[in-house]
């Protein structure tokens, strides 16, 4: 039992550990937030989002949805859209003397409508878990399989929660702003390099 357990945990951290959309947001709204209990919306929404695609990838409706060209050619287009605007946004966003400002526009409405678009519209998320965590659960079965599957769970959780905790420690930190300002350019730029790789694979569909 302790075999799927830690398989799980180790591909799921592997899979979470790279600079995307996601921990970028969780990051930001860490930072952005008077309070770290207003970024909790953020981090409670994404968690869900990916509790929800583990479950799909391991109860097979991803081998369904990657034998789709259709699907996956309307995956890749959105996510390319969204990647190019999420980009934009990062890019132009303000430094700390604005900070307030932007945390007031973020509604808990808005929060959440965000937090689940870098979740269920970023492409690597999906192709993270159905292409990668789907099918690497198909050597388990029965209790193995939800031991496997807790186990992706509860890295999400943790990594996501651990998440906005240092991007609050950092905005305590980063008094100027300075640090966010140039962190938000380079998210940005990591985003259109991610929006033109999925372009092109479109293409090469």
């Amino acid at each position: 039992m302790l075999e799927p357990f830690i398989h799980g945990f180790i591909l799921a951290l592997g899979l979470i550990l790279p600079l995307g959309v996601q921990n970028i947001f969780v990051f930001n709204q860490g930072a952005l937030q008077p309070r770290f209990i207003k970024a909790l919306p953020v981090v409670i929404t994404v968690s869900l989002c990916d509790t929800l695609l583990i479950l799909v990838s391991v109860l097979g409706v991803s081998l369904l949805i990657l034998g789709s060209l259709w699907i996956k050619t309307i995956l890749i287009g959105g996510g390319f859209i969204f990647l190019i605007y999420m980009g934009w946004t990062t890019w132009n966003s303000k430094a700390n003397n604005e900070r307030k400002e932007i945390a007031k526009k973020f509604s808990l409405k808005k929060q959440v409508l965000f937090a689940v678009s870098v979740s269920l519209l970023n492409p690597h998320a999906i192709m993270d878990t159905m292409g990668v965590i789907g099918p690497s659960s198909l050597r388990y079965e029965g209790e193995e399989k939800v031991i496997f599957a807790v186990s992706c769970i509860l890295v999400s959780w943790s990594w996501f929660l651990g998440l906005a905790l240092i991007g609050r420690m950092s905005g305590k930190l980063d008094k100027s702003g300075s640090f966010m300002l140039v962190l938000n350019k380079i998210s940005a730029l990591v985003m259109w390099g991610a929006a033109v790789y999925l372009g092109l694979s479109l293409f090469n569909n």
